[in-house]
């Protein structure tokens, strides 16, 4: 059986577009006349997913649209709309060209008597694993207008805390990037320019002037080795974190590193709380949550230590202790889940508990932010203070001789 893309006609002259499956042209044919319609061209149709071009080549739908995709989708299940009629009406909204095409195709898919979950796992590098996964849920349950509400919940508060992160660390980075513009500037052309004023007077520089003269006229003389080293350090860096070992050291360092680590566990208790509860209470088998919960982690050192946990979880080990082996998640998480577990209301506990660690995350956004915020600062003020001192200290000294 092969499917077609079709234009044909009816008696009125009237033009209709489609898709069909049907043995070969001929057998098209004879099916569309069963509708009164006849034949007028035909192409094989393979529904594959557009051309990545128009999305600079990362072939994914933005955050944004898929969050108010799922919204929307939502509100018309709700009122009553199947789903062929939703997805013609949505693939006719303000979305991305690109976004608009794959809706052409998921409906001419569903049209043809293929399942949402079915359609939507043809792209699966546009659309993430988990809302693949959560639509097949929904699909199965009965509870399509459940999951898409609570989908485009998730991918707002999702949105949101990543803004939230973003926003948090814009002004200790501005300050890093001053500092060493400064630096620079100092080292470059500012000094130089004294020291050059004051050569005249044949004074010769000691202590931490002389530092920062011999540092400045190193600079000055390896500017160009200095500035290929900086391409080559980042070019390493970059290298490494395109391969799996990198990617994985690079995830293990954001836990770890005192600062940054308890944002990022703040963050993935958050995702996983939601996340794993939406699955629940959608019917998902737990070993089955576990293993789709595990790609929205996206930590790399966590999903190894999550699949661990997941194991053990299918040998019969609590869910809470397990946890807590592998020290997955901070204590209170681990001390709800265990009462989940006990009271059988694990879905609802997670759901419940979802508001609770996004202000985790803030509150940890905000220490954070209060911690990096007067260290920058003073590194700023320690670094422009060196440099003014070994500049005024020759003039300084210029005058205690005069005087």
């Amino acid at each position: 059986m092969q499917q077609y893309k079709y234009t044909a006609v009816n008696l009125a002259k009237e033009k209709f577009t489609g898709t069909f499956i049907a043995k070969d042209e001929k057998d098209l044919a004879e099916q569309l006349a069963k509708q009164d319609l006849f034949l007028v061209n035909c192409v094989p149709y393979t529904g594959e997913t557009p051309n990545s071009f128009f999305t600079l080549g990362t072939g994914k739908v933005k955050r944004s649209e898929l969050t108010t995709f799922c919204r929307q989708f939502s509100i018309m299940i709700n009122s009553g709309i199947p789903i062929l009629g939703c997805l013609d009406i949505l693939k006719n909204q303000a979305y991305s060209g690109y976004f608009k095409k794959l809706l052409a195709i998921i409906d001419e898919d569903v049209k043809a008597g293929i399942m949402l979950s079915d359609a939507l796992n043809k792209h699966k590098k546009v659309f993430p694993e988990f809302f693949r996964s959560m639509i097949f849920v929904g699909e199965a349950s009965g509870k399509l207008e459940i999951v898409f509400n609570s989908l485009a919940d998730y991918y707002e508060t999702d949105s949101a805390i990543k803004r939230k992160v973003k926003s948090a660390l814009a002004y200790p980075i501005t300050l890093l990037i001053m500092t060493i513009g400064i630096v620079i500037l100092m080292l470059t052309v500012v000094i130089p320019t004294f020291r050059e004023s004051l050569s005249s007077l044949e004074i010769t520089p000691t202590g931490i002037t002389k530092v920062v003269y011999d540092f400045s006229d190193f600079m000055l003389a390896n500017w160009r080795i200095m500035i290929l080293l900086a391409f080559a350090l980042f070019g390493i860096f970059f290298l490494i974190g395109r391969f799996e070992k990198g990617k994985y050291f690079y995830d293990f360092l954001k836990l770890k590193l005192p600062l940054i680590g308890k944002v990022q566990t703040a963050l993935l208790s958050s995702r996983f709380a939601r996340g794993f509860g939406l699955l629940l209470s959608s019917g998902m088998d737990i070993t089955d949550a576990m293993d789709t919960i595990e790609v929205v982690l996206g930590n790399r050192y966590m999903r190894k230590q999550f699949r661990a946990a997941a194991e053990d979880v299918r040998h019969g080990m609590p869910l809470a202790m397990a946890f807590e082996k592998y020290k997955l998640f901070p204590p209170i998480l681990i001390q709800m889940v265990a009462v989940g577990e006990k009271t059988a209301a694990l879905d609802d506990i997670l759901m419940r508990s979802c508001k609770f660690f996004d202000e985790q995350v803030e509150t940890t956004l905000t220490s954070l932010t209060a911690k990096i915020q007067p260290i920058m600062m003073c590194i700023m003020g320690g670094v422009i203070g060196t440099m003014f001192i070994a500049v005024y200290s020759p003039m300084l000294a210029i005058m205690g001789g005069l005087g």
